[in-house]
């Protein structure tokens, strides 16, 4: 028992640079205790002692705002970080190494005996104020963005984010230039950069780097056809493109009005 107390205590350093010593982890961190007041309420479960393993948990709720089925199964190391809110149901399955924050449901979707709750694997995180509903399956590795409604399983190595939620696979990382090319496109047709970077967790992000990718290949395609129209036209070379005016693209209301904003200089002027 003690030393699966002491790896309780190690994986909050591991996973909480807050955390500074042993003693304030000990006394100060309500998901630890969750996670122990569940220990005994489980035991009691399994042996039979129905109602005075619910009253552990009640018990236990009552004191870390964490609520845990005393029939939920739970691996090693489990980790919950703050704590509030938190709701794991009767049949959920939790693997080794999973973080959860505060607000996270494991919970179902049906009033029917048997399973109806979600099983986490290894290694599994889920962000605050997530809810992970139903008999479904979050696979090793994977992350659920915070706030995210998943309903459905989720692959290894996966993040899901959204209402409802929404799967992002892992690619390997982009040369620099490749990425370069993306952002000078994005800033010709006036999309901010950083919108599209891998750094975003949003699957409309990445439909737009795709649309960005598309616009620059065929943007370098029309450019070689013209270099070689010019020279076989010479006054091909003069003519031009119109030109793109950010007037062009400002948002107007029913009433013919600016509606964002964006005029605000040109109003500025107009006042000087």
């Amino acid at each position: 028992m003690f030393k699966r107390m002491k790896e309780d205590i190690r994986s909050v350093f591991h996973r909480d640079p807050a955390a500074r010593n042993a003693f304030e982890v000990l006394t100060a961190y309500p998901g630890l205790h969750a996670i122990w007041f569940h220990r005994l309420a489980n035991t009691l479960w399994r042996r039979n002692f129905k109602w005075l393993a619910r009253m552990v948990s009640n018990i236990a709720r009552w004191l870390t705002g964490i609520e845990i089925h005393p029939g939920a199964t739970i691996g090693r190391r489990f980790f919950i970080d703050h704590g509030m809110g938190v709701v794991i149901g009767e049949t959920a399955e939790i693997g080794d190494d999973v973080t959860l924050y505060h607000g996270v449901t494991l919970g179902g979707t049906s009033w029917n005996k048997g399973k109806r709750h979600p099983t986490l694997g290894n290694n599994v995180v889920c962000g605050a104020g997530a809810k992970v509903l139903g008999p479904i399956t979050i696979s090793a590795g994977a992350r659920v963005g915070s706030n995210a409604v998943v309903t459905r399983d989720v692959p290894e190595d996966a993040t899901v984010v959204g209402i409802p939620g929404r799967i992002i696979r892992r690619h390997p990382e982009e040369d620099s230039a490749e990425e370069l090319k993306r952002r000078q496109m994005a800033d010709k047709v006036g999309f901010d950069a950083y919108a599209v970077t891998r750094e975003v967790s949003d699957p409309v992000a990445h439909a737009i780097r795709c649309l960005l990718d598309h616009m620059q290949a065929m943007d370098h395609k029309v450019e070689t056809m013209g270099k070689a129209l010019c020279e076989i036209k010479p006054s091909y070379c003069d003519e031009q493109l119109p030109e793109l005016k950010s007037e062009d693209f400002e948002a107007v209301d029913d009433s013919g009005g600016v509606r964002m904003g964006d005029d605000k200089d040109r109003r500025n002027e107009s006042v000087k």
